[in-house]
C-alpha cells in the first residue's frame, strides 16, 4: 500500500505540472497601449500610470509603446488597423479630435475607426502673459490688443494643439489680431514668453503654475467652463466677458472599431474602477489633470462632438500643420 500511495502522489504531481504548463501556454499575451508622443511627456506619463493600474485591475500585462510622430497620427493609424480583439489600444489626447480636420488625408477615418472605452481625465489651460503686458484682468489685456493690432504674438506647443486652438478661439471671440507662433513643445516656447519675445500663451496649469508663483508670467484666466482647483482665484475666460468659452484638454482610451461590446464593457469597468481610486486620481492631479469617468457611449459622444466642434475652428482659422 505505501508503494501505491507513493506512485499515486508522483502521478498527481506530474499531472499538476502538465496542467500548469498547459495553462501557461494558453496565457493571454500582453496588451499593447500605443501612445503617439515621445516618452516623458504628459500624455506618455499619464498613459503609463493608467496602464500600470489597469493591468493590476484586469490581471493582464499592458505594455506601453511609443509611436511618436505626425501629432499622434502614427500611433492612431497603427491601432485603427489592429485586430479588434481588445489587445491593442490607443491612449489619445484631445489633439486626436483636431487631427481629423487638420490632416485631411489620414489613412483612417477618425470618427469611425475607433471604439471608445472611456474617458480618463481632463486638463484645464490657463492664459498667461509676459509681465510687460497689461495683466490686471483679461479685459485690460483685450483693450490693449485692440489698440495694438498685430503687435502681440501668442505661443503654442505646435499647430493644432489645445494651446493653439485656445488662442484661435480667443482671437475669434475677442475679435483681436494676434499672431500665432508655434514651437516644438511648451518647454521650447516658455523661454521666449518669459523674455517677452512672445506676449501670451495658453498652456496646462500644472506646467505654468511654478512660473506663475515665481512671477515670471502672470495668469489672467482659465479656459474651462468652471474654475480650476489649482488656481481657484482665477476667473474663467467665460466669466471674463466671453460666455460659452470652454477649451478643455482631455484624454480617452480607444480600441479599434469592431471590438466586441463585451470586451469594451469589461475594459470600461476596469478603467473606471482604477480612476475612482485615490492613488491614480492623486497621481493625475500632480499632472494638472482631473479624473473623468464615463460609459463607452458617453466617451464616444464626447469625442464625436469635439471632432465636429474643432473642424469649424480649424477651417475658419485656416490652420495648417507645419
Amino acid at each position: 500500500m505505501p508503494g501505491f500511495f507513493s506512485h499515486r502522489a508522483r502521478l498527481l504531481a506530474v499531472l499538476a505540472c502538465l496542467t500548469a504548463l498547459h495553462t501557461a501556454g494558453r496565457a493571454a499575451p500582453p496588451m499593447r497601449l500605443e501612445v503617439g508622443f515621445p516618452p516623458g511627456g504628459t500624455t506618455d506619463v499619464m498613459a503609463r500610470l493608467v496602464a500600470n493600474e489597469l493591468s493590476a485591475q484586469i490581471g493582464r500585462d499592458i505594455i506601453v509603446e511609443n509611436r511618436a510622430g505626425a501629432s499622434g497620427n502614427i500611433a492612431a493609424s497603427s491601432v485603427a488597423q489592429a485586430a479588434p480583439d481588445g489587445n491593442t489600444l490607443l491612449f489619445a489626447p484631445s489633439s486626436h479630435a483636431v487631427n481629423a480636420s487638420l490632416y485631411p488625408n489620414l489613412p483612417f477615418d477618425t470618427a469611425h475607426a475607433f471604439a471608445a472605452i472611456g474617458m480618463v481625465a481632463t486638463t484645464p489651460y490657463v492664459l498667461v502673459v509676459n509681465p510687460g503686458l497689461p495683466h490686471g484682468s483679461l479685459g485690460e489685456l483685450t483693450s490693449y490688443l485692440k489698440q495694438h493690432p498685430g503687435a502681440v504674438a501668442f505661443a503654442s506647443a505646435s499647430p493644432g494643439t489645445g494651446q493653439h486652438l485656445a488662442g484661435e478661439l480667443f482671437k475669434k471671440s475677442a475679435q483681436v489680431d494676434i499672431l500665432h507662433v508655434p514651437y516644438k513643445g511648451s518647454a521650447a516656447a516658455l523661454p521666449d514668453l518669459i523674455a517677452g519675445r512672445t506676449g501670451m500663451m495658453f498652456d496646462n496649469i500644472a506646467v505654468m503654475l511654478p512660473h506663475i508663483k515665481s512671477g515670471k508670467v502672470n495668469a489672467l484666466a482659465v479656459t474651462t467652463a468652471r474654475r480650476s482647483s489649482l488656481l481657484p482665484d482665477q476667473p474663467t475666460v467665460a466669466e471674463s466677458g466671453y460666455p460659452g468659452f470652454d477649451v478643455t484638454g482631455w484624454f480617452v482610451l480607444l480600441a479599434p472599431a469592431g471590438t466586441p461590446d463585451a470586451v469594451i464593457d469589461r475594459l470600461n469597468q476596469g478603467l473606471n474602477t482604477v480612476l475612482r481610486g485615490n492613488h491614480l486620481a492623486g497621481k493625475l492631479a500632480e499632472l494638472g489633470a482631473e479624473v473623468k469617468t464615463s460609459t463607452p457611449r458617453e466617451a464616444d459622444r464626447y469625442v464625436q462632438s469635439e471632432i465636429s466642434r474643432w473642424s469649424s475652428v480649424v477651417e475658419q482659422a485656416g490652420i495648417r500643420p507645419n
